[in-house]
């Protein structure tokens, strides 16, 4: 006979359930009630965690992201790692592509925040991945640090949610490939 759920296994399901909801509906039409309902307990329960819909989405789309972590290992070669970079961030695409249904919602009036914000809130906690995989590169002389400047060293990080938000989908790994090969390396590599 199974009893209440409480404590963590409570959020686990209420996250879960709103998760579900958010990559169904998107923000707009994900409600509390029916995450209540999916994760079956009752809105009140819900209101005693979350203020509301906006940190409720934002701690369901963390828990999401949470699942890949973004770790990359030095493995002494700039090219495989940047394949493992973009191949761990294509894991987490479903979350991205969640967070950008906040931006076409009434998110940033509910919240009365800006994007910046809603950046903060996903990636509190995480640390860049990208810039420790580049460090690493101009150590062992692989990459030339003077041309690491924007927008060159945000590139690949751009390049990938640019096709998440217009695709709502992770870049296959031969583009994620031509990125690197014809693109990223050949601007970046030391002479």
């Amino acid at each position: 006979m199974g009893g209440r759920r409480r404590g963590a296994d409570l959020e686990q399901a209420i996250l879960e359930a709103a998760w579900f909801e958010l990559s169904a509906r998107g923000y707009a039409g994900l409600t509390m009630e029916a995450v209540a309902e999916r994760a079956g307990t009752s809105r009140p329960v819900l209101a005693r965690r979350w203020e509301g819909k906006v940190p409720l989405t934002i701690a369901a789309i963390r828990r999401e992201i949470a699942k890949y972590p973004m770790n990359v290992t030095d493995r002494g070669d700039l090219r495989a790692e940047l394949l493992e970079f973009l191949e761990r961030a294509s894991k987490r695409a479903l979350g991205i592509a969640a967070v950008f249904t906040l931006f076409s919602s009434e998110y940033f009036a509910e919240a009365a925040s800006a994007p910046k914000d809603l950046r903060a809130a996903l990636i509190q906690g995480n640390g860049s991945v990208l810039p420790a995989i580049l460090d690493r590169a101009v150590q062992r002389g692989e990459v030339a640090r003077e041309k690491l400047v924007p927008p060159v060293d945000t590139l690949l990080g751009s390049l990938f949610r640019e096709h998440v938000v217009m695709n709502f989908a992770p870049p296959p790994p031969d583009l994620r490939t031509a990125w690197i090969d014809r693109i990223f390396l050949p601007l970046v590599r030391a002479s």
